[in-house]
């Protein structure tokens, strides 16, 4: 049963919604397998081999299949529910990594069978973070609160991915790196196990998920196209700045050391962006502040190449970072209003990938753009990506009249399958509407859930 709306929302009333807390703790769990995996895949294929090149090679195999079959994943939970998609895709997942981790547990393993037990584990990675998102929108009623719980939700997967690999890095002072992955495949099984067990997933019908309406498809490919944009435009600056950051380090001699604290530091501007973000009771519409969030990324990214020296870079990324969590999770709110019931969790598994994408994307054009041209105009060039997207976006919705309402899924004559007829509601029609706020009050929604092998 949906709650009731708080008078006052806070990320304090998300956590006392009922069932929520052991509901997100049991999904927080399994996705910090996602922030442990890569690092740790990365780690004890290099000890097992002696070969970065080998190693590098089994990374991109694994993440390609991630990203690629997102979308399809996402599908699967749409079509059966998650009580149904989810333990299957876990199981696999977590014996895949079990046997990559007992295969790599001494040098000498060889590559074709790493290659091949990471190219099979990136096929079943449970989407954790979407279900996760459709559960809060199940649970909660009033938009307001819902736009907390999807800032809270942005900002602890953040978090994940910055523990996650300080967590195999203190594990790897005491065993081999292979126990890292052991690790990884039991967060993801103990934590999808806990999560389809939660009253919330456990009573979701899969009914409600099977058959999405074709005439509407049209429709929902122009709504997810502005976060999907975005999203991409977003992965290009995140991923091109991950490089920039190191060039910038080596070019000045001031050693990794310093480069991870830059970064860390975009991490910790991301993290207090979405809460501040989530915070706010927004009056202008998520598909307005959309291209602006993107846009304002791409220009601090593209100002931060003028920096003189490291504490100003180490300023200018945390300035970059508050932008990040507010944009991908303004995408996420997009895309999962643009949608009907039964395609809400492949509209957040297509904004994903085109962050993670994009990210990729950006990695191998500035490293092929470094030693040809300055490092500030590498700078600039990844900016410029960024706020092309933005740029692309705004004119698009524009044309479209899309601002400054929202176009959205509303109540329609229902069938069996609770499908629902598409129409157009002003965002600003509707208090808080304009952070992603269902047009009806039980409306379903989904979500799903950066480096490596990325976000599921």
């Amino acid at each position: 049963m949906p709650t009731p709306a708080y008078g006052r929302p806070s990320y304090a009333a998300v956590l006392r919604v009922p069932h929520a807390r052991r509901t997100f703790a049991a999904a927080l769990v399994g996705r910090l397998s996602y922030g442990t995996v890569s690092i740790a895949v990365l780690l004890s294929v290099t000890r097992a081999t002696g070969s970065y090149a080998v190693a590098g090679t089994v990374m991109a195999l694994f993440g390609a299949t991630t990203v690629l079959l997102s979308p399809f994943r996402a599908a699967l939970v749409d079509r059966y529910g998650p009580g149904r998609a989810l333990p299957p895709m876990a199981l696999i997942y977590a014996g895949l990594l079990a046997a990559l981790s007992v295969a790599s547990w001494r040098p000498g393993a060889p590559a074709p069978l790493l290659a091949g037990l990471a190219l099979a584990a990136g096929a079943f990675p449970p989407p954790l973070g979407p279900t996760m998102r459709a559960v809060w929108s199940g649970l909660i009623d009033d938009p307001r609160l819902l736009q907390r719980a999807f800032g809270l939700d942005g900002v602890v997967e953040e978090l994940l991915f910055v523990s996650g690999p300080l967590l195999v890095g203190a594990l790897v002072r005491w065993a081999p790196p292979a126990t890292g992955v052991a690790l990884s495949a039991l967060l993801v099984a103990v934590g999808t196990a806990v999560f389809v067990a939660s009253p919330p997933v456990a009573r979701t019908r899969p009914g409600t998920a099977r058959r999405a309406r074709s005439t509407g498809r049209p429709r929902v490919a122009r709504g997810l196209a502005q976060p999907v944009t975005v999203a991409a435009g977003v992965g290009l600056g995140i991923g091109a700045l991950d490089l920039l950051v190191l060039a910038f380090a080596e070019e000045r001699h001031y050693g990794d050391g310093v480069a991870a604290w830059v970064l860390a530091a975009l991490s910790a501007g991301s993290a207090v962006g979405g809460l501040l973000n989530g915070a706010v009771d927004w009056r202008t519409s998520a598909r307005v502040r959309l291209p602006l969030l993107a846009a304002a990324l791409g220009l601090t990214l593209a100002v931060a190449g003028v920096a003189p020296g490291v504490a100003v870079l180490t300023a200018a990324v945390a300035c970059a970072g508050l932008f990040i969590a507010p944009a991908l999770t303004t995408a996420y709110l997009i895309a999962d209003e643009s949608v009907p019931p039964g395609l809400r969790t492949r509209a957040g598994a297509w904004v994903n990938t085109a962050v993670n994408a994009g990210s990729s994307a950006g990695s191998a054009a500035v490293g092929a753009l470094l030693g040809r041209l300055p490092l500030g105009v590498c700078f600039a060039v990844s900016g410029a990506a960024t706020l092309t997207a933005a740029v692309a976006v705004a004119a698009l919705a524009g044309r479209r009249g899309l601002v400054p309402g929202a176009r959205r899924y509303r109540p329609g004559p229902q069938g069996t399958d609770g499908e629902r007829s598409v129409g157009v509601v002003r965002a600003d029609a509707v208090p808080g509407a304009g952070v992603g706020a269902p047009s009806v009050p039980s409306s379903r929604r989904v979500r799903q859930g950066r480096r490596g092998g990325g976000r599921r």
